[in-house]
């Protein structure tokens, strides 16, 4: 790989902030990700903005916490703020399994290498920069201190968490995607406002006196949220604040919330409106080198970036509202996309890089096809509090046309050095099954066709994620049949184009609601569309959402009725092993478990059906 000079990065040590000709720094980021200077890592794109503002920062990526924390210092004191980041994924997510195992490595660190950040680096890099400094304001950003701002459930430490102001110490917390609350914070500041004062900027949240007045704003309406002391109380009380919390969060136009902790009042600001689309291009067109730091040359590739370094992403957002999902509480419901000069001008970028072998790995996003989609009356979605456009049916509002999305792959496809164009992300099949757009008919057939003939690499990834109605259901998925009716397009354009491509579909186990009769359900069902399941995963209860709140409390928050959750050691086994139903070493228990459950004939279904796989030699998938 080839590497620019350090200075076209921006600055990570004292000697690159000297060689920027800067005395010191108005900023200083903290992230625990390896520093990627490219718009698909947060810090880098904060770190951008802040510089494209007029302002001078510096980053510290995975700083040393266990020394004597010479990284802490390396770059002084800031004149405006420290930001602090766990990174791009949630660092308990990155750390461990869904049985709580540690991992042995780490996709955002050089050389795929664990133990560069410790768990909750939120908390600890806050803890020590508040510490040092005591006098410098920290402010928290990204997706685990996104998810961790109100009252929550943590899955590792299995109990009820305080808002991380509390643990982290820090001033204030930025959620959501930070460009719009970053750069008004940034000019309140500049102007000389006090840090103190700063409490009415949209979508942060900070601690206060417990009986001190709200800070005063006019249009904001306010909901007081149930204390953090009543929710460890009483988990009925957990689950109806959640319901309130995921309410306001899919509105175009939410309440301020409020939640005492202790002797402190927990202040949480309504959202900015959401992004237009010259916003979104300004963070994308800033000036990344699109590479990582040469400092880590010598240590090893990093992962994460070596799987999207050839990627384009088109839009932000997603409306599914998936009940294990984090994307829709942290980005937001509502779709962001981004221009097409936009993405051209990345995609010239792309192919300018000396490695680039004419392939683009994927044009993508959350979901890869709701590229401009929206309502069509958006005044009926200022009115609408769904936690999605899709589930339990397609809403009559949305616009599900795909022809924007066909016209961005067709004029990436038209640039010479362009051989290939692939879609990696996942697909809502569910999009292209709804009833047809009035002014373009075809247009959903016209999408499956162009996305299986051109742009599927071998596998095509979808998440039917169960087969179970009642299972789908808690999970805010569509019925099964419709992942039968993608199939038969998808092998119909297989056969009629004579191609050999695969459709690969993804299971979630021990989700709640989720039984022995859902699992074995899940393997029949598999089994006879040709399915020899390779990949699946175990539920990992994420802070925020649906899921994680219902692993928790026992309880659905939309019903407050009891819901099943398999959360024992053996529990989550068993279901796992109805999904490789075909080894040998689960054979004889599967059957066993299944006359127990008076479900004989799964076993014929299931068994026969291999036997007859076993004769006709069909190649597992």
């Amino acid at each position: 790989m080839s590497y620019h000079k350090s200075t076209a990065w921006l600055p990570t040590t004292k000697k690159e902030v000297l060689q920027r000709g800067w005395d010191n720094l108005d900023v200083i980021l903290f992230t625990g990700d390896a520093y990627v200077d490219h718009p698909s890592f947060g810090v880098a794109v904060i770190g951008r903005l802040i510089e494209a503002a007029g302002f001078s920062v510096g980053i510290v990526p995975q700083p040393n916490w266990q020394d004597d924390l010479r990284d802490f210092k390396k770059l002084g004191k800031p004149r405006l703020f420290f930001g602090v980041t766990a990174g791009n994924m949630d660092s308990m997510v990155n750390h461990y399994t869904a049985g709580k195992r540690l991992r042995s490595n780490d996709a955002y660190t050089a050389g795929n290498k664990s133990g560069f950040r410790p768990d909750y680096p939120s908390i600890v890099y806050s803890k020590i920069l508040k510490e040092i400094y005591p006098d410098i304001p920290v402010v928290l950003g990204g997706i685990e201190a996104s998810l961790r701002r109100v009252t929550h459930y943590d899955y590792w430490q299995d109990k009820l968490k305080r808002s991380i102001l509390i643990e982290s110490q820090a001033d204030l917390l930025i959620y959501g995607m930070g460009e719009q609350p970053l750069l008004e914070l940034l000019k309140l500041l500049d102007k000389g406002i006090p840090f103190s004062s700063l409490t009415s900027i949209q979508q942060t949240a900070f601690l206060q006196p417990l009986h001190q007045e709200l800070p005063l704003k006019k249009k904001w309406k306010t909901l007081e949220l149930s204390s953090h002391q009543e929710c460890r109380g009483d988990k009925k009380v957990f689950a109806k604040n959640f319901r309130q919390i995921e309410r306001e969060s899919n509105k175009v136009k939410s309440r301020r919330l409020i939640q005492q902790i202790d002797e402190k009042l927990l202040v949480i600001n309504p959202p900015f409106p959401v992004m237009k689309e010259k916003e979104l291009d300004r963070s994308y067109d800033l000036p990344f080198t699109r590479l990582p730091h040469p400092k880590y040359s010598k240590r090893g590739p990093i992962p994460a970036f070596e799987m999207i370094k050839f990627s384009i992403n088109l839009h932000r957002g997603c409306f599914g509202g998936c009940s294990f999902c984090t994307i829709s509480a942290h980005q937001g419901k509502f779709i962001v996309s981004r221009s097409k000069k936009s993405i051209l001008k990345e995609v010239e970028q792309v192919i300018s890089m000396p490695d680039f072998k004419g392939n683009i790995s994927d044009l993508g996003g959350p979901s890869a096809n709701m590229y401009q989609m929206q309502g069509v009356d958006f005044a009926q979605c200022e009115k609408c509090a769904r936690f999605s456009c899709i589930y339990p049916d397609v809403c009559v509002n949305l616009n599900t046309s795909h022809q924007a999305l066909l016209d961005i792959y067709q004029a990436v496809t038209d640039i010479p050095e362009v051989k290939k164009v692939f879609i990696g992300s996942g697909i809502r099949y569910d999009l292209l099954l709804d009833d047809p757009d009035e002014k373009d008919p075809n247009c959903h057939q016209a999408y499956i066709s162009e996305l299986v003939t051109k742009h599927v690499s071998g596998r095509l990834k979808v998440a039917p994620e169960h087969t179970s109605k009642t299972v789908l259901e808690i999970m805010r998925k569509p019925s099964f049949k419709l992942f039968r009716e993608f199939k038969q397009k998808f092998d119909q354009i297989n056969r009629q184009k004579n191609l050999n491509l695969q459709l690969i579909p993804y299971f979630i186990s021990s989700h709640p609601g989720s039984r022995l009769e859902d699992m074995a359900d899940l393997a029949v069902k598999t089994a006879e569309l040709d399915y020899r399941l390779e990949q699946s995963q175990d539920l990992t209860p994420t802070p925020m959402t649906l899921s994680a709140v219902i692993y928790y409390t026992g309880l659905h928050p939309d019903t407050l009725k009891p819901v099943f959750t398999p959360k024992s050691l053996d529990e989550k086994i068993s279901q796992r092993r109805f999904i490789y139903w075909y080894k040998k070493e689960n054979v004889q228990w599967i059957k066993e478990k299944l006359k127990a459950m008076g479900l004989d004939n799964h076993i014929k279904r299931l068994f026969k059906l291999k036997e007859n796989q076993k004769i006709s030699g069909k190649k597992k998938r």
